[in-house]
Protein backbone atom coordinates (compact mmCIF):
# COMPACT_ATOMS: atom_id res chain seq x y z
CA UNK A 1 0.00 0.00 0.00
CA UNK A 2 1.43 3.14 -0.87
CA UNK A 3 2.34 5.60 2.09
CA UNK A 4 0.25 8.70 2.43
CA UNK A 5 2.37 12.31 2.35
CA UNK A 6 3.16 13.63 5.53
CA UNK A 7 1.70 16.58 4.97
CA UNK A 8 -2.03 14.92 4.66
CA UNK A 9 -2.06 14.57 8.32
CA UNK A 10 -0.30 17.77 9.14
CA UNK A 11 -3.03 19.53 7.15
CA UNK A 12 -5.85 17.51 9.18
CA UNK A 13 -4.66 18.15 12.66
CA UNK A 14 -3.83 22.22 11.53
CA UNK A 15 -7.50 22.38 10.60
CA UNK A 16 -8.57 20.59 14.02
CA UNK A 17 -6.38 22.92 15.81
CA UNK A 18 -7.81 25.82 14.51
CA UNK A 19 -11.66 24.40 15.09
CA UNK A 20 -10.60 23.84 18.89
CA UNK A 21 -8.39 27.23 19.24
CA UNK A 22 -10.24 29.66 16.90
CA UNK A 23 -6.55 30.63 15.67
CA UNK A 24 -5.18 31.25 19.38
CA UNK A 25 -1.67 30.76 19.68
CA UNK A 26 -1.04 30.08 15.73
CA UNK A 27 2.12 31.94 14.01
CA UNK A 28 1.41 33.84 10.88
CA UNK A 29 2.89 31.36 8.63
CA UNK A 30 0.74 28.88 9.81
CA UNK A 31 -2.97 30.85 9.55
CA UNK A 32 -1.18 31.34 6.17
CA UNK A 33 -0.15 28.00 5.23
CA UNK A 34 -4.05 26.82 6.50
CA UNK A 35 -5.61 28.71 3.75
CA UNK A 36 -3.26 27.54 1.06
CA UNK A 37 -4.16 24.32 2.29
CA UNK A 38 -7.49 25.29 0.66
CA UNK A 39 -6.17 26.38 -2.87
CA UNK A 40 -3.33 23.76 -3.23
CA UNK A 41 -4.46 20.20 -2.41
CA UNK A 42 -1.79 17.98 -3.01
CA UNK A 43 1.47 19.66 -1.83
CA UNK A 44 2.95 20.46 1.32
CA UNK A 45 2.42 24.83 1.58
CA UNK A 46 4.21 25.24 4.61
CA UNK A 47 7.37 26.13 3.04
CA UNK A 48 5.66 28.54 -0.12
CA UNK A 49 3.25 30.11 3.43
CA UNK A 50 6.85 31.11 4.81
CA UNK A 51 8.34 32.55 1.41
CA UNK A 52 5.15 34.49 0.74
CA UNK A 53 5.77 36.35 4.18
CA UNK A 54 9.11 36.20 3.32
CA UNK A 55 9.18 37.84 0.32
CA UNK A 56 6.73 40.28 0.87
CA UNK A 57 7.72 41.40 4.62
CA UNK A 58 4.59 40.05 6.58
CA UNK A 59 1.04 38.94 6.60
CA UNK A 60 -0.10 42.48 5.85
CA UNK A 61 2.15 42.76 3.19
CA UNK A 62 0.75 39.11 1.59
CA UNK A 63 -2.43 40.55 2.01
CA UNK A 64 -1.67 43.80 0.05
CA UNK A 65 0.24 42.55 -2.90
CA UNK A 66 -1.69 42.47 -5.63
CA UNK A 67 -3.21 39.64 -7.46
CA UNK A 68 -0.59 39.40 -10.33
CA UNK A 69 2.38 40.01 -7.54
CA UNK A 70 1.29 36.19 -5.90
CA UNK A 71 0.64 34.77 -9.09
CA UNK A 72 3.91 35.10 -10.02
CA UNK A 73 5.54 34.14 -6.18
CA UNK A 74 6.93 30.74 -6.83
CA UNK A 75 4.41 27.66 -6.38
CA UNK A 76 1.82 29.93 -6.79
CA UNK A 77 -1.10 30.36 -9.06
CA UNK A 78 -4.37 32.46 -9.81
CA UNK A 79 -6.71 30.38 -7.71
CA UNK A 80 -4.57 30.65 -4.79
CA UNK A 81 -3.77 34.48 -4.99
CA UNK A 82 -7.59 34.92 -5.06
CA UNK A 83 -8.48 33.22 -2.15
CA UNK A 84 -5.94 35.53 -0.82
CA UNK A 85 -7.15 38.72 -2.30
CA UNK A 86 -10.53 37.49 -1.08
CA UNK A 87 -9.21 37.05 2.82
CA UNK A 88 -8.29 41.27 1.89
CA UNK A 89 -11.55 42.29 0.58
CA UNK A 90 -13.51 40.85 3.23
CA UNK A 91 -11.38 42.57 5.73
CA UNK A 92 -12.34 45.78 4.14
CA UNK A 93 -16.37 44.67 4.06
CA UNK A 94 -16.02 43.91 7.82
CA UNK A 95 -14.13 47.09 8.94
CA UNK A 96 -16.43 49.16 6.50
CA UNK A 97 -20.07 47.44 8.48
CA UNK A 98 -18.26 48.57 12.10
CA UNK A 99 -18.37 52.13 10.85
CA UNK A 100 -21.37 52.38 8.68
CA UNK A 101 -24.58 54.15 10.40
CA UNK A 102 -22.53 54.91 13.49
CA UNK A 103 -21.27 57.83 14.97
CA UNK A 104 -17.92 57.79 14.00
CA UNK A 105 -16.67 60.61 16.63
CA UNK A 106 -17.21 58.45 19.57
CA UNK A 107 -15.53 55.59 17.64
CA UNK A 108 -12.76 56.89 16.01
CA UNK A 109 -10.56 53.49 16.34
CA UNK A 110 -12.97 51.70 14.13
CA UNK A 111 -12.69 54.63 11.32
CA UNK A 112 -8.74 54.88 11.41
CA UNK A 113 -9.11 50.93 11.34
CA UNK A 114 -11.51 50.76 8.33
CA UNK A 115 -9.09 53.45 6.43
CA UNK A 116 -5.56 51.74 7.21
CA UNK A 117 -7.43 48.43 5.69
CA UNK A 118 -8.90 49.94 2.83
CA UNK A 119 -5.46 52.49 1.68
CA UNK A 120 -2.25 51.75 3.38
CA UNK A 121 -1.54 49.07 1.49
CA UNK A 122 -2.14 50.46 -2.19
CA UNK A 123 1.07 51.43 -4.75
CA UNK A 124 0.06 54.91 -5.54
CA UNK A 125 -1.61 58.02 -3.45
CA UNK A 126 -5.19 57.81 -3.46
CA UNK A 127 -7.91 59.99 -1.76
CA UNK A 128 -10.61 58.55 -0.21
CA UNK A 129 -13.63 60.61 1.37
CA UNK A 130 -16.10 59.14 4.18
CA UNK A 131 -19.53 61.24 4.51
CA UNK A 132 -21.55 61.84 7.34
CA UNK A 133 -24.97 63.23 8.78
CA UNK A 134 -25.71 65.39 10.77
CA UNK A 135 -25.63 63.06 13.78
CA UNK A 136 -22.50 62.10 12.54
CA UNK A 137 -23.17 58.48 11.20
CA UNK A 138 -21.92 57.38 7.76
CA UNK A 139 -23.38 57.64 5.26
CA UNK A 140 -20.73 56.26 2.62
CA UNK A 141 -17.39 56.62 1.07
CA UNK A 142 -15.72 56.78 -1.71
CA UNK A 143 -12.50 57.05 -3.87
CA UNK A 144 -12.06 60.46 -5.68
CA UNK A 145 -8.71 60.48 -7.32
CA UNK A 146 -5.43 58.71 -7.85
CA UNK A 147 -2.38 59.78 -8.10
CA UNK A 148 1.36 58.44 -8.46
CA UNK A 149 3.55 56.67 -5.83
CA UNK A 150 4.42 59.95 -4.58
CA UNK A 151 2.02 62.40 -4.94
CA UNK A 152 -1.91 63.09 -5.53
CA UNK A 153 -3.98 66.08 -7.18
CA UNK A 154 -6.77 67.11 -5.38
CA UNK A 155 -9.30 69.13 -5.78
CA UNK A 156 -11.28 70.54 -2.97
CA UNK A 157 -14.42 71.34 -5.46
CA UNK A 158 -14.30 68.26 -5.99
CA UNK A 159 -14.53 66.72 -2.12
CA UNK A 160 -17.24 69.43 -1.76
CA UNK A 161 -19.58 68.06 -4.63
CA UNK A 162 -19.25 65.23 -3.07
CA UNK A 163 -20.54 65.77 0.01
CA UNK A 164 -23.22 67.94 -1.43
CA UNK A 165 -23.75 64.80 -3.62
CA UNK A 166 -24.60 62.67 -0.99
CA UNK A 167 -26.50 65.36 1.33
CA UNK A 168 -23.77 64.90 4.00
CA UNK A 169 -23.72 67.09 6.68
CA UNK A 170 -19.94 66.66 7.26
CA UNK A 171 -17.17 63.96 5.87
CA UNK A 172 -13.59 62.58 6.36
CA UNK A 173 -10.97 62.67 3.88
CA UNK A 174 -8.59 59.86 4.23
CA UNK A 175 -5.00 59.36 1.89
CA UNK A 176 -2.30 57.51 1.66
CA UNK A 177 1.25 57.70 1.75
CA UNK A 178 2.76 54.68 0.00
CA UNK A 179 6.24 55.39 1.20
CA UNK A 180 4.82 54.24 4.56
CA UNK A 181 5.60 57.42 6.37
CA UNK A 182 2.25 59.45 7.37
CA UNK A 183 3.61 62.72 8.40
CA UNK A 184 2.09 65.37 6.64
CA UNK A 185 3.61 67.41 3.78
CA UNK A 186 3.42 71.05 3.43
CA UNK A 187 0.74 70.52 0.32
CA UNK A 188 -1.60 68.73 2.83
CA UNK A 189 -1.60 71.16 5.61
CA UNK A 190 -2.21 73.50 2.97
CA UNK A 191 -4.94 71.50 1.29
CA UNK A 192 -6.44 70.61 4.42
CA UNK A 193 -6.36 74.56 5.70
CA UNK A 194 -8.19 74.83 2.28
CA UNK A 195 -10.61 72.13 2.27
CA UNK A 196 -12.04 73.13 6.10
CA UNK A 197 -12.35 76.74 4.81
CA UNK A 198 -14.12 76.26 1.99
CA UNK A 199 -16.91 73.54 3.70
CA UNK A 200 -17.36 75.87 6.42
CA UNK A 201 -19.13 78.96 3.93
CA UNK A 202 -20.83 76.08 2.48
CA UNK A 203 -22.30 75.05 6.05
CA UNK A 204 -20.56 71.12 5.79
CA UNK A 205 -18.15 70.01 8.81
CA UNK A 206 -14.53 68.53 7.67
CA UNK A 207 -14.64 66.22 10.67
CA UNK A 208 -10.98 65.17 10.03
CA UNK A 209 -7.86 64.44 8.05
CA UNK A 210 -6.24 61.27 8.24
CA UNK A 211 -3.30 59.79 6.15
CA UNK A 212 -2.33 55.99 6.51
CA UNK A 213 0.83 54.32 5.83
CA UNK A 214 2.63 51.51 6.75
CA UNK A 215 4.90 53.29 9.87
CA UNK A 216 1.37 54.29 11.14
CA UNK A 217 -0.83 57.12 10.68
CA UNK A 218 -1.31 60.93 11.37
CA UNK A 219 -5.03 62.93 11.96
CA UNK A 220 -5.40 66.21 11.94
CA UNK A 221 -8.05 66.23 14.21
CA UNK A 222 -5.84 64.38 16.74
CA UNK A 223 -3.26 66.93 16.30
CA UNK A 224 -5.68 69.37 16.78
CA UNK A 225 -5.10 71.07 14.31
CA UNK A 226 -8.76 71.80 12.53
CA UNK A 227 -9.85 75.00 13.22
CA UNK A 228 -13.08 74.54 15.30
Amino acid sequence: MKEKPHYIGHRNRLRERFKSTNGNGFQDYELLELLLTYSIPRKDVKPLAKDLLKRFKGLSGVLDASQFEIENAKGLGPISATHIRLVKELCILYTAEEIRNKDILSSPDAVLEFSRVKLSGLPREVLMAIYVNIKNEVIDYEFLNEGTIDNIVIYPRRIIEGALSHHASGFIIVHNHPSGDPEPSDEDRNLTSTIFETSRTLDLRLLDHIIVGKKGYFSFREKKLLNS
